[in-house]
């Protein structure tokens, strides 16, 4: 039964904000960048800017009324507050207070006047608030006194207009009533009674009219009060220094998260393990701890218990489970370009974790451009014969040249064919040797792991996968791009294998790559390389190395290998 591996549900809403999170705090130097600019600006406003000073003035509004201490007398009658509060910003409001200061030798038109004034309504009162700001605490207290006396002068002198007015139009009525009044008396026609009748109305009309007018004139007309008179203010207003410091703060992390956002929309490296998984179409098989191992060596495995040696044991038993490794028994180790040495580790590692299992583990170094795994390994490789056919058929060219073998203390051994330098890379391997070599992992118990360069960089391991048809992939999140793994899927799957999964290994630091771009170019020198570091010939007579992952596909051959004698 094929194992179906679990994908993230794309509907876990907390799972993609945390992913997302996590993918924002990948470029903290984005993130630093916005807080710093944060920070500048708002140091920049705290002392850069000039001080200024508010004065505050509170005015309650009331309205005309006759009798204020009578039962039921209410003050807020007939009263819009909003309407009243735009009065209080209006030109006319404006023009009184500028004559005012102008008496008092502060020359301000009433634009400007306007312009730092600021009026507001407390909620559920009938208060406003007249604030004034100005760069000196004296002017902005007499500007805002005056302003709040202007406006009660003007509503004042509003409420005075209305009450004559009205008195006037009462007068109005009272003078025709008045004159027919005094006509009925001097009239001498008619009937007694009609003539008391008519003059009996007319006398009440005229005394209604009259205590109108009387009632008008005795309205109180005081249009508020000053609640609160304005003062010289003592300290300049506006956040200070320590508050445009955290709002600085708060508006550069926003910004170097939008920053971040955009850089992420963007990159074209892998943002996450769940596109890892889709852009290759495999699982995810494991990820390294970033640990070194002991005295700088390759093998994690034998050294003693650590994080890395217990993820590599947990990967091999992870493939050997795999039904479609356990079919074959046959892994290509390769990366997707640049750097090999993380698959070369990987290669190892895992052929010393088999060889823990009781496997009998052939490790093939395909890599015939840079190979360093005799090296790298150290003491622990040790040369043996070579297989019998080999020396039978008298061949001492690689792949059946001769055979390491790699003690791992504690965990047993296992087989390593290092590799040389080849004239032709490519007929070396697809030459019948390779395909006896590979054949080995069809004997029970036996384990062939085939270290290949990169995929995108030579077209070397795309030779092998025919015959070695489980592809492993080890890179870094962080410098692999989506469209390179969606190429490596394209491309072992046209050749006729799969890719059993992905192993991550913690990005290095520049000082690691500079010593490992620095021990690329010794190696290159030694085998007979440019002296300015570049790519090394293939041999006197030899075609030249392109790189072109091309050069190795009209070179493969499509016959199945020959079984070993």
């Amino acid at each position: 039964m094929t194992p179906q591996h679990r994908t993230p549900d794309e509907q876990d809403e907390p799972a993609l904000l945390r992913d997302q999170f996590r993918q924002l705090l990948r470029y903290r130097s984005l993130l630093a960048t916005g807080v710093v600019i944060g920070l500048l600006g708002g140091g920049y406003l705290a002392l850069g800017g000039e001080d200024t000073y508010t004065a505050t003035g509170e005015v309650l509004v009331r309205s005309a009324i006759s009798d204020p201490f009578a039962a039921g007398a209410t003050a807020d009658k007939g009263i819009n507050i909003g309407s009243e509060r735009q009065t209080a910003v209006s030109d006319t409001v404006g023009t009184l207070a500028a004559g005012t200061l102008l008496k008092a030798g502060d020359d301000v038109t009433a634009q400007k006047l306007l312009s730092g004034l600021q009026v507001t309504n407390p909620p559920n009162t009938l208060t406003l608030r007249f604030s004034y700001t100005a760069t000196d605490p004296e002017r902005a207290r007499a500007r805002a006194e005056a302003l709040a006396g202007a406006y009660l002068t003007h509503r004042r002198a509003r409420t005075e207009e209305s009450i004559q007015n009205m008195s006037d139009g009462y007068r109005a009525q009272l003078r025709p009533l008045e004159e027919k009044r005094d006509l009925l008396e001097e009239q001498t026609g008619g009937t007694a009674d009609d003539v008391t009748s008519a003059r009996a109305n007319i006398i009440v009309s005229i005394s209604e009219l009259s205590r109108k007018i009387s009632e008008l004139k005795a309205l109180d007309t005081t249009p508020g009060y000053l609640n609160k008179k304005p003062v010289a203010p003592t300290s300049p207003t506006g956040p200070g220094l320590p508050l445009l410091l955290g709002l600085g703060g708060v508006v550069g992390l926003a910004l170097g998260l939008l920053l971040s956002w955009v850089r992420l929309v963007f990159d074209p490296a892998v943002r996450s393990t769940r596109e890892l998984v889709h852009s290759l179409g495999a699982p995810l098989l494991g990820t390294l701890p970033r640990e070194r191992t002991a005295s700088g060596g390759l093998l994690a495995i034998g050294r003693g218990s650590s994080r890395l040696a217990e993820e590599y044991r947990a990967v091999a038993f992870r493939l050997a489970y795999d039904p479609a490794f356990a079919e074959s028994r046959r892994l290509l180790v390769t990366a997707p370009r640049g750097d090999n040495a993380a698959a070369a580790a990987a290669a190892a590692n895992l052929a010393a974790a088999f060889a823990e299992m009781g496997r009998d583990v052939l490790l093939v170094e395909a890599d015939l451009r840079t190979p360093a795994l005799v090296r790298d390994l150290g003491r622990a490789a040790h040369e043996v014969r070579p297989p019998r056919w080999a020396a039978e058929e008298g061949d001492r060219t690689w792949p059946s040249g001769g055979r390491t073998n790699v003690d791992v203390p504690g965990s047993g051994a296992f087989a390593l064919i290092p590799g040389t330098t080849a004239d032709n890379v490519p007929r070396t391997l697809t030459s019948p040797s390779v395909g006896r070599i590979v054949a080995e992992a069809d004997r029970p118990g036996n384990v062939v792991i085939v270290l290949a360069p990169p995929v995108l960089s030579y077209a070397d391991a795309v030779a092998l996968v025919d015959r070695v048809e489980g592809v492993m992939i080890v890179c870094d999140p962080r410098e692999v791009h989506r469209s390179d793994l969606e190429r490596i899927r394209e491309i072992i799957g046209a050749s006729g294998g799969s890719v059993l999964g992905a192993l991550l290994h913690p990005g290095r630091g520049r000082l690691r790559r500079a010593e490992r771009r620095a021990a690329s170019t010794r190696r290159r020198r030694s085998r007979g390389g440019d002296d300015d570091g570049g790519a090394p010939s293939a041999g006197a007579g030899g075609p030249e190395l392109t790189g072109d992952p091309t050069e190795t596909l009209g070179l493969r051959a499509f016959t199945q290998p020959a079984a070993p004698r």
